[in-house]
């Protein structure tokens, strides 16, 4: 089933309109405080698309995903009880924030660092950072740092790989968007 190819198109399509910077500036601030998909998706297409502006696209990702941990960590800071803890309970995130605190009081700043480069979702980590009253300023190096590492690599290798990354992956994102869903399903039943 080729539902990966036509998700792909689509989006290699839509990474050349005119507004979709600014689709991802607002994608990647709302990565930074709730929303679950990562700007990766939308900074990868642009810089296939566009491979001379591949810095300019990473360092608008950079700054908007570092303004949206700024959101993320005055919620947690000042809203936590009325607004975030709710939501934790609501939607069953609560184990994952535990996790999250005890990483905190565990590694400090450097779990910011780790939560902005890495996969691990980085919103949690905004909002634990606020509620805990972290420091502001070392979480905004360690954000900036972490996050800033990330795209830059992200957008680097895209544009070092260029077109013949962009035939590999058409060849196979298929294949590799699968076995993405098989790794979730896999990882849900495990860590349930």
């Amino acid at each position: 089933m080729k539902l990966f190819s036509a998700i792909y198109e689509w989006t290699l399509k839509w990474a050349e309109h005119k507004f979709a910077p600014r689709i991802l500036a607002l994608l990647t601030f709302a990565e930074s405080v709730f929303f679950p998909i990562p700007p990766d998706v939308l900074l990868a297409p642009m810089v296939l698309a566009k491979p001379d502006k591949a810095w300019w696209l990473a360092s608008l990702t950079t700054l908007s995903s570092i303004a949206g941990g700024v959101v993320g960590y005055l919620l947690g800071f000042w809203m936590f009880e009325p607004w975030i803890q709710p939501l934790l309970t609501e939607f069953g995130y609560q184990q994952r924030f535990d996790t999250a605190m005890s990483w905190f009081e565990q590694w400090g700043v450097w779990v910011v660092f780790l939560a902005g480069f890495s996969p691990i979702p980085y919103k949690l980590f905004t909002v634990s950072a606020g509620f805990l009253q972290m420091a502001f300023l070392p979480f905004l190096i360690a954000s900036a740092v972490g996050r800033g590492m990330r795209f830059f690599l992200v957008a680097g290798l895209i544009q070092w790989g260029g077109s013949a990354m962009e035939k590999k992956l058409r060849q196979w994102v298929d294949v590799l968007g699968w076995g993405l869903v098989g790794v979730i399903i896999l990882a849900y039943f495990i860590l349930r």
